[in-house]
């Protein structure tokens, strides 16, 4: 039944009136009155063909309308009288319209698992954006009440909670700022500045920005080997940041007395930067949320600790702004590697160039 076309359909009505009009004919002729032969063989062919003419003009009208008006349905109404389609009698509309539907189910099915998926993100980022900024906010209410309920005259109290009250504040500034940064990175409003500049001085400079910190965990951050000038082009401060990010992580989340290591690779006319550890490693079921917002590998990490949670997420789309990629793998014990890809400079004329980018003459 399924392969029956609508056209079979009036064709074997048609066969049928024929038949049953050819049966009353000859009834009649048999008992009543005789008919010449062109009567008893015309009349029943001529009431055949007008069922067909008529079944076939209202039941093509019929479909017609009620598929331009599931179409119409199915595409959110947009159909024109260019676009409009039109079915013949012929075609196979109900299979057509039915694998239409399917068709159209189907999409609407990804559209769900992919609103459904927008909305947990959603949902999990509005409750850790509130655990991010509810650690400061209550930290910052603390020493406030502590102060107002007596310590303001201890002068052995108030300066230092004055002090950590700054530094609550000044976290969540820099949650705020990372914010409005990430959206404008998203939207692709934040306007990149593109010059070249010395890749390999820039990571020195941020080695020496960061040498208290790698101290503090008898960290060494070096390169794999001896480096020539490195040239790039891309935004300076915007790829600082991202190096900063990446060399700031290895030191929080590497082991003691451990070792980062930075590594270039040239290939053509693009330039990949490698920063590994032998730190503690990613599980794998973590690597591919790792550059969302807010997402912590440890979730029972002190998110007083470290950095905004936004990083990762802002170095990626610093990277991805500039038409590059940033990757991510990791060896459980065996440390992690995260590797980001920039365009070579390719018009580099005579002379020396700082890490900033300016020729020295």
């Amino acid at each position: 039944m399924r392969n029956i076309k609508p056209i079979h359909l009036l064709l074997g009505g048609s066969a049928i009136i024929f038949g049953l009009t050819f049966l009353i004919t000859f009834i009649i002729d048999f008992q009543i009155m005789n008919f010449p032969f062109w009567v008893l063989i015309g009349l029943p062919l001529t009431t055949g063909l007008i069922s067909f003419g008529v079944f076939y003009f209202f039941i093509k009208h019929f479909i017609n309308d009620r598929l331009k008006l599931l179409y119409r349905s199915i595409r959110k109404g947009k159909m024109n009288t260019e676009t409009e389609i039109k079915f013949k009698i012929t075609d196979d509309v109900i299979a057509n319209a039915e694998l239409e539907t399917q068709k159209w189910t189907e999409e609407r099915n990804i559209e769900i698992s992919k609103l459904k998926e927008q909305e947990e993100f959603r949902r999990e980022f509005l409750g850790n954006l509130a655990h991010e900024l509810k650690t400061p906010i209550f930290s910052i209410q603390g020493y406030i009440l502590t102060l107002l309920e007596g310590g303001l005259e201890d002068e052995t109290v108030n300066i230092k909670f004055l002090e950590r009250a700054s530094k609550a504040t000044d976290r969540m500034v820099n949650i705020i700022e990372d914010l409005d940064q990430i959206t404008k990175l998203e939207v692709n409003t934040l306007k990149l500045e593109i010059r070249q500049f010395d890749i390999q001085e820039l990571v020195k400079e941020i080695f020496d920005s960061l040498e208290d910190k790698a101290k503090s965990k008898n960290i060494k951050l070096t390169f794999s080997k001896e480096y020539g000038s490195i040239f790039v082009n891309a935004d300076r401060a915007k790829i600082s940041q991202v190096l900063i990010n990446l060399l700031t992580n290895s030191i929080f989340y590497g082991n003691q007395d451990g070792i980062t290591t930075v590594r270039f690779y040239a290939m053509d006319e693009i330039l990949t930067t490698e920063v590994s550890d032998n730190g503690p490693g990613i599980e794998e079921k973590h690597l591919p949320r790792l550059f969302e917002r807010f997402y912590r590998v440890e979730k029972s990490r002190n998110r007083n600790e470290g950095g905004s949670g936004l990083g990762l997420a802002i170095a990626k789309h610093i990277i991805e702004s500039h038409g590059q990629t940033l990757s991510v793998r990791s060896s459980i014990g065996l440390g992690s590697t995260f590797a980001f890809s920039l365009d070579k400079s390719k018009n580099r004329t005579s002379g020396l160039y700082s890490s900033r980018g300016i020729q020295i003459k």
